[in-house]
């Protein structure tokens, strides 16, 4: 298990980006996939960056764990800020036009159809999204 701690703010995705795929590298994932892990850091940790302490700044912290049988890689986003969680948000209607759909929503739908597994608690204080991605 790889961790790291960042100052929850929009110019710290791409080294969470940077550290992420410095772990998916040595797991020797392909690059597809990896793409597809990127969307969802960009999504995840831009919503903490943007939401979870607003209008102050707090501490994110952004572990990395594999398994073997099935090979896969299981990243945890964990903040302090407000609590909340993204699975309960409505699924947008992707089947309206660009304009007639309400804004937000599909990040966190591309994510879910994305991944393998996606999972959020409120736990201590703490708000805890996991997503699971086989690397295959």
């Amino acid at each position: 298990m790889k961790e790291l701690t960042v100052d929850a703010t929009i110019e710290n995705i791409a080294a969470v980006t940077d550290f992420v795929n410095g772990q998916l590298e040595r797991l020797g994932c392909p690059l597809k996939t990896q793409m597809q892990i990127d969307i969802a850091i960009d999504e995840l940790f831009g919503n903490i960056a943007s939401y979870a302490y607003s209008p102050d700044t707090g501490k994110a912290t952004v572990r990395v764990e594999d398994t073997e049988n099935p090979p896969a890689v299981e990243i945890t986003f964990i903040d302090s800020g407000v609590p909340y969680d993204p699975l309960a948000k409505e699924e947008p209607d992707i089947t309206l036009s660009a304009q007639e759909r309400p804004i937000g929503g599909l990040g966190i739908y591309m994510v879910k159809k994305t991944m393998d597994d996606i999972s959020y608690e409120y736990k201590e204080g703490q708000n805890i999204l996991k997503i699971r991605k086989e690397i295959r």
